[in-house]
């Protein structure tokens, strides 16, 4: 081991012993005043049963007082307890030698759990220290080693040279071919990976939204030039191409809104407004509200108990609602949806259950991915990002999802906060 390093853990050391000291000091503390305290108790309790031996009940608004008796010389005899009960005379009750004797004994109690304290719990609170410490220890030999590490001039050359001359394919690293960089070489090809990988996902989310939102307008515009040839005079066509662009309309402004709100989040401009929410009835709304707008399914609602949890009521229930509308659009009409909320191994959660057409395991692993749709659902109406908005409002409450899906027999999604 190097000075440096010696340097190093003698100063943890020094570290560990002050906080074990500290610790100690603090447990000295609590020692002394439950001592004090419970010395206190007893000495109460003692009095209160030498009054009930003197007069066979307690009176709680009799005459008491504690009082001493001295010699003609001033020397004093011993300590007395005075009681005086509603048609007795006066008791006197000695308790000067019993005080000293319960004295002896809690001093006697405090040392014995004072030395406990130091032989047993002393070792147990330096190993604890060490453990807490033993990251920071690491990193200060690391950060040691490094003030030592020699980076001259040249390596900062070769280190600009090799960013210099990096190739733009895909697939290039960087490759400094010094062992000294390999740590900074590491860091600088997976930045260029996780950069690479951000700039493919940007570009795929706008080639995405570019061909959903070409369909409405490609509509839209077909329409409109059949109103313009014949549409005007034949209230046939007239009726089915207004009909059409505003279903369209609906579509794209629906899916613009999609689009905005993921744009926010992604930038940090949605807060959260938390507060103590009881999920069982905001579960409840959600169903009621879909018996009120869904009369093409049965649906059931299940409260297993009464979960809380600390919540933006209302973007927890717009993620409820993308799946409770995911669940209707592949369920046949007539079948049921459960909705249910509960709580399991400690935390709490929401439930939408449905007996659709199910996914396949290659597809839940990618179904909150933006703009994605299994084979089987594009032939549903969607735009596959109502899922990546749940997700995102799931991640922020610091949830996650909890997927169980069977083709042709259903899928379970259980919201975990």
């Amino acid at each position: 081991m190097s000075s440096g390093d010696n340097n190093t853990s003698g100063r943890m050391n020094s570290i560990t012993r002050r906080l074990t000291g500290a610790f100690m000091r603090q447990a000295a503390g609590r020692i002394a005043l439950s001592t004090v305290l419970l010395f206190v108790v007893s000495c109460v309790g003692w009095l209160v049963l030498q009054e009930y031996f003197a007069f066979g009940s307690i009176q709680w608004n009799a005459g008491r007082r504690l009082f001493t008796q001295s010699d003609i010389t001033g020397k004093v005899n011993g300590l007395f307890y005075e009681v005086t009960h509603t048609g007795a005379p006066p008791q006197e009750i000695a308790i000067g030698k019993a005080f000293v004797t319960i004295c002896i004994v809690f001093v006697a109690i405090f040392l014995f759990r004072l030395f406990w304290m130091v032989i047993i719990s002393m070792p147990r609170y330096s190993t604890r220290v060490r453990k807490i410490l033993e990251p920071l220890n690491e990193l200060a030999l690391r950060a040691d080693e490094l003030s030592r590490l020699e980076f001259g001039e040249d390596k900062y050359h070769v280190l600009e040279d090799a960013i210099a001359h990096l190739d733009t394919d895909e697939s290039s690293k960087l490759s400094l071919g010094d062992s000294e960089l390999m740590g900074i070489e590491a860091a600088i090809n997976n930045l260029l990976t996780r950069i690479r990988e951000a700039n493919r996902q940007q570009a795929r989310f706008v080639n995405d939204a570019s061909h959903e939102l070409r369909t409405p307008i490609a509509v839209i515009g077909g329409y409109a030039d059949m109103l313009e040839r014949w549409g005007k005079d034949d209230e046939k066509i007239l009726n089915e191409s207004i009909a059409a662009i505003q279903t369209e309309t609906a579509r794209m402004n629906h899916l613009v809104e999609q689009l905005l709100f993921l744009a926010r989040g992604d930038s940090g401009r949605t807060k959260l407004n938390k507060e103590e929410v009881k999920l069982s009835d905001l579960m409840r709304e959600a169903y009621e509200e879909s018996v009120m707008i869904d009369e093409k399914h049965v649906y059931r609602f299940r409260q297993v108990d009464e979960p809380t949890a600390q919540v933006d009521a209302g973007l927890l229930k717009q993620a409820v609602r993308i799946l409770i509308d995911n669940a209707a659009k592949y369920t046949k009409e007539g079948d049921e949806i459960i909705l249910s909320c509960g709580t399991e191994d400690g935390h709490p959660y929401l439930q939408v259950q449905d007996c659709g057409i199910g996914m396949a395991e290659s597809d839940a692993q990618h179904m909150f991915e933006r703009f994605y749709r299994a084979d089987k659902a594009r032939s549903y109406e969607g735009t596959g990002l109502g899922l990546s908005i749940a997700k995102w409002i799931v991640d922020k409450h610091n949830g996650h999802f909890e997927v169980l899906s069977r083709q042709d027999l259903g899928t379970r999604i259980r919201i975990v906060l």
